[in-house]
């Protein structure tokens, strides 16, 4: 609530707050003097709302509960609430401000007792500090018993350099500034851009401005001899300038800018360099540095410092008692910070003293100014005393401050620096570090990092410590290089781990311990951890998941809200119990035994029953349980058609079946790739076509490759001793041996294998799930590695098995994953967690550790002796046809997406990034009247009481659900890629008689009934549309809709259609760089309009 009399309002041009007020006069008369509150509390005045200013807030509303000693009013001069300036990039992805804020805005008035008050659009003009009184913009007068001054800085623009004002000049501080350069970006497509400045600002600039894809080239122009020169040597800025070369950026180093040229109506042409060069350019930013806002100073009397800021003492206080500066408006020691890290920690200090009067006041002192980024992609980190062996160290551990040097640069006539350097280079890797140590190498001072920065945190500490090192240096360098995060139980509890909020890694363990933080987004909310650029965040859900482990409280890995065990428990009970289907699975685990599950629990248990029991997934009761691949046996795709893949064992396969493949895949116009599997996938299979091409693909005496599956996709095979002079073992035979044994078995992940012949690992069984390697004496079995996002090579578990052993290995192996394994978790990630990992894992399979070898034997060979083709069971049943059909009301068949034709095939266009954001929820319609849509016999009774229909009406697609004998319409559309796949998803519910639809596609979740039906629960950027829907005695469905014009203005498939040109070409700019090149001989140009490409020889310049 306001504090100030009069009410507040809302703006609706703009939907700023302000205040109605009588004006007061000019001069000394101050017309409105609103006090504390009559309660005893004082008014603590913030002038700016900025990170720094709304961690002073956060902090003092927090220590001051109890008390209630303060009121806080602040007063920001943009139009926004205080919002993530580190994270400002991010704005070109998503162009929503609202998720830059620190807060929501219902934070604001969230505070009780009238305790917090906020302005926005709002600025301070005057200080009177002999009233102690702010005049505002809008000739407010606001009184204060305490001042605390975080106007920040403005962003460095060279006034003195003509063209200065010219349009298309920019700088890069605040979101306006990057809704004006969008909108210039926008009409100058094509053109070249320039960042001035070669610091973490200008690089932040420079990587927006390649973001925003509307300019042709970027030009980033640094005066100096290389990038970040206030945080790097030379050679790791050559390196930086070297990465960010490589990612497209034109960068020219030791230029300054002389002038900016301008056309005749002002625009930006170009730059002129001080050294006589010349660039054309249509666009500039200056991101050049900043300048504290201290103007404010001038008439208030408070001393500003010659280089700028307000001028504070320890306690943070300006030389006016009552008046505080935090953030880049205060200079300490004559020196202003322009990181966030300084002014949190000023923020901290500022506001313990005032919520402590009883204790020993804190003390601004030297902040760590280390940074750890990732810039352009590069990760960069300095920490320490990073400069230490350039000016000498600020201060030598263990010695007197006398023996350091002054921080002057050392020159001829001054002795080197007590400082010894440890230099990594990797030119290959890209990595470059150098760590700063004191001669006798006890003490760790400061240092560097390029491309691998991990043990970031673990060093800055061990500076901050001072303590010596129980390590040599050099273990540093050589102990570095390690996957993933460091360990938390490495860090002390008073490591920093979040630099943004200045949390350590004692705030997020106490916080859990005393019961505040009970999830990882607790976490995030309580202590401000990971709310800042992010880049903590893997080690605070690291220290997170320890500290519930240690207090005895276990992080839960339950499937769902529906079923309080962990996949591999669900399997055991689900064993033991020879529970068959869903609803005994329910009414046997289940939280609510009539529960319908969700898109979590149903496709695990669904694995589970077929990994057990091998049962056709088609059959009723199970089909309702799969997901969209598994449901139609083949792989969905963007425009809603799918993906067929014939089994080819071992990649062997005859030349008649390469021609049944064509054939099919010319019939049907479906678009053909070899995939890494040593497979042929046709992709754009329409569901109506499919049973007609698996009939053609069984006919040639072809099975379902399951690559929709979580099950066995394929074993990879090098020709081996079949052919190769190379080869050891006959790869390909065992190969096909195996993969014709483990086909079709269902498994928590995929599963793939590989068999090479010899050493040279040609089908590179190193990085499957498992795979063989052949020897003179048998076979090497590896196991646990992957490609994909996280690769791992495989572990050994067994050496020179002879051929007719290793399936015995290998059902071991298979059937323990199948039963341990947690959901969806692939080979190489369970081995890792396992307790003793591939050691445990050699005994268990062996060794025979557990005593259950041969029983895992028997349960593969019930599992393989099942084995049936999916398809060919499926187009052997008629009734089994009704699935594959795009609409249950007509045979007519509807394209969602353009088709590209393309390289002599057909393929759909691409998505366009942005969603359909339409209110289809809150659409009033003109009139609704019922209308027969359906056959209610298409709709099943039998449990699990779930089936659905896509119908057509008009233009129009609908999803129609029949769920526990009741029925629910929306429409077909999932609003988040215009994908018409709604009726295909699986539905879900609460305990409170909630149910939702899954989409397939990306798992948006939208509502079915109640009173937010059509409601998207977790993206509330979207919604869909619903009716209602009733079931006649004349056997029809009938949903009430309104006239077929109206909802087809709406919601028409013509409407949303995704059509070429809607997203950019990927590929415009390498097309129309390289075009009309490869095969022209050496000195041949090549044309490209008016400008010819010399392909003469040239040097390479390195």
């Amino acid at each position: 609530m306001p504090l100030l009399d009069g009410p507040r309002n809302r703006d609706g041009a703009n939907g700023v707050d302000y205040l109605e007020v009588s004006s007061p006069s000019h001069g000394n008369n101050i017309g409105l003097d609103v006090r504390s509150n009559g309660e005893g509390r004082q008014r603590i005045v913030v002038v700016g709302l900025g990170m720094v200013a709304i961690s002073f807030i956060e902090k003092i509303i927090k220590q001051d509960t109890e008390r209630r000693k303060y009121d806080i009013v602040v007063i920001g001069e943009e139009p926004h609430v205080a919002y993530n300036r580190v994270g400002l990039s991010s704005f070109f992805e998503h162009r929503k401000i609202e998720d830059l804020y620190l807060n929501p805005t219902e934070w604001y008035g969230s505070v009780k007792d009238r305790s917090f008050d906020y302005h926005l659009n709002t600025r301070v003009t005057n200080i009177y500090p002999e009233r102690k009184t702010v005049r505002t913009s809008t000739d407010d007068l606001i009184s204060y018993d305490i001042l605390v001054l975080a106007t920040g800085s403005d962003a460095v623009l060279p006034t003195q350099t003509p063209g200065h004002d010219a349009k298309g000049v920019f700088v890069y501080r605040t979101i306006s500034d990057l809704e004006r350069l969008i909108e210039y970006a926008a009409h100058h497509k094509g053109g070249t851009a320039a960042t001035v400045g070669g610091g973490l600002l200008g690089l932040e600039a420079a990587k927006a401005m390649t973001d925003l894809q509307d300019f042709g080239n970027v030009k980033l122009i640094d005066r100096n001899k290389w990038v970040l020169a206030r945080q790097l040597d030379g050679d790791a800025g050559s390196l930086v300038t070297r990465k960010i070369r490589e990612l497209g950026l034109d960068v020219m180093h030791e230029k300054r800018v002389a002038r900016v040229k301008t056309d005749d109506d002002n625009n930006v042409a170009g730059i002129v360099f001080e050294d006589g060069d010349e660039i054309d350019c249509c666009c500039i930013c200056f991101a050049i540095g900043v300048r504290s806002r201290d103007e404010l100073g001038v008439s208030a009397g408070i001393q500003c410092a010659r280089r700028g800021g307000f001028v504070i003492n320890g306690s943070l206080q300006t030389s006016i008692p009552g008046i505080y500066a935090i953030g880049e408006c205060a200079s300490w020691d004559n020196q202003t910070f322009g990181i966030i890290a300084p002014g949190i920690e000023m923020a901290e200090v500022l506001s313990f003293n005032l919520t402590n009067p009883d204790k020993g006041p804190k003390s601004f002192t030297r902040p760590d100014l280390s940074t750890k980024l990732k810039l352009l992609g590069v990760d960069v980190a300095s920490f320490g005393d990073f400069f230490a062996d350039r000016d000498g160290p600020k201060f030598l551990p263990g010695q007197r401050p006398s023996i350091a040097t002054d921080g002057h640069p050392a020159g001829n006539d001054r002795e080197e620096p007590p400082v010894k350097a440890l230099t990594y280079k990797d030119p290959f890797g890209g990595v470059y570090k150098k760590y700063l140590f004191t001669l006798d190498g006890k003490y760790l001072l400061g240092g560097m990092m390029i491309g691998d920065t991990k043990d970031y945190l673990k060093l800055n500490q061990m500076v901050k410590s001072q303590k010596p090192l129980d390590l040599p240096p050099s273990q540093f360098i050589l102990g570095a290089q390690r996957d993933g995060e460091e360990n938390a139980d490495d860090l002390d509890d008073d490591t920093q781990i979040c630099s943004c909020h200045n949390v350590t890694k004692g705030d997020v363990v106490a916080n859990v311990k005393n019961g505040n933080c009970k999830s990882i987004g607790e976490v995030k909310s309580c202590t401000k951890a990971g709310t800042g650029c992010g880049g903590c965040m893997p080690l605070v859900q690291s220290i997170f998941n320890k500290t519930m482990l240690d207090m005895g409280q276990e992080v839960s890995n339950n499937l769902c809200a529906h079923i309080p065990y962990s996949r591999a428990d669900l399997y055991n009970v689900i064993a033991i119990k020879r529970l068959r289907t869903f609803t005994d699975v329910m009414q046997s685990v289940g939280k609510n035994p009539d529960s319908l599950g969700c898109e979590l629990c149903k496709p695990v248990i669904a694995s589970i029953l077929a990994s057990l029991f091998n049962q056709n997934i088609m059959d009723k009761g199970l089909h309702e349980l799969q997901e969209t691949n598994d449901r139609f046996l083949a792989n969905i795709q963007r425009n809603g058609t799918f993906s067929v893949v014939p089994r080819v064992p071992g990649g062997e396969i005859t030349a008649d079946k390469l021609i049944a493949i064509g054939q099919v895949a010319k019939k049907h116009n479906l678009y053909c790739k070899i995939t890494g599997a040593q497979r042929i996938d046709m992709f754009g299979a329409k569901k109506q076509d499919l049973l007609d091409i698996w009939t053609s693909l069984v006919d040639a005496g072809m099975e379902s490759g399951h690559a929709y599956a979580k099950s066995l996709r394929t074993i990879k095979s090098c020709v081996g001793s079949s052919w190769c002079r190379f080869g050891i073992g006959d790869s390909v035979g065992l190969a096909i041996r195996l993969e014709n044994r483990y086909k079709s078995i269902r498994a928590p992940h995929k599963l793939k294998g590989a068999v090479s012949g010899c050493v040279r690992e040609c089908a590179e069984a190193q990085n499957k799930d498992f795979g063989l390697i052949s020897t003179e004496k048998g076979y090497n079995i590896y196991v646990g590695g992957n490609g994909g996002a996280k690769p791992r090579h495989s572990d050994l578990l067994a050496k020179d098995v002879p051929p007719e052993k290793v399936v015995s290995v290998i059902d071991r192996y298979l059937i323990f994953y199948i039963r341990t394994a947690d959901k969806l978790q692939r080979t190489a990630r369970w081995i890792e967690n396992l307790p003793g990992g591939i050691d445990y894992l050699r005994e268990v399979v062996l060794d025979d550790k557990l005593g259950i070898g041969a029983d895992m034997e028997q349960q593969m060979e019930e599992l393989v002796g099942s084995y049936f083709c999916e398809w060919t069971e499926t187009v052997r049943d008629p009734k089994r046809r009704k699935f594959f059909q795009q609409f249950a009301n007509t045979d007519e068949t509807v394209e969602t997406v353009e088709a590209v034709k393309e390289r002599d095939q057909e393929r759909p266009t691409y998505w366009p990034k942005e969603s359909a954001t339409e209110d289809f929820k809150g659409y009033q319609w003109s009139q609704l009247s019922w209308q027969p849509m359906v056959k209610a016999e298409h709709f099943s009774d039998g449990p699990p009481a779930i089936s659905s229909a896509n119908v057509k009406r008009g233009d129009t697609q609908l999803a129609v659900f029949k769920v526990k004998g009741k029925y629910y319409a929306t429409q077909q559309m999932c609003p988040h890629k215009r994908a018409f796949v709604l009726s295909d998803g699986l539905i879900g519910d609460d305990d409170a008689g909630k149910y939702w639809v899954s989409c397939p596609y990306h798992k948006r979740n939208f509502e079915l009934n109640g009173e937010q039906a059509g409601r998207c629960s977790n993206d509330e950027s979207m919604n869909i549309a619903t009716f209602p829907v009733e079931e006649r005695e004349d056997g029809w469905i009938y949903v009430k809709l309104p006239p077929v014009e109206e909802l087809d203005s709406v919601l028409g498939t013509e409407r949303w259609k995704v059509r070429k040109g809607e997203a950019p070409d990927p590929f415009e700019k390498y097309d129309k760089k390289y075009k009309g090149i490869r095969g022209k001989k050496i000195g041949d140009k090549v044309h490209q309009g008016e400008n010819a490409l010399s392909l003469q020889p040239k040097s390479i310049d390195w």
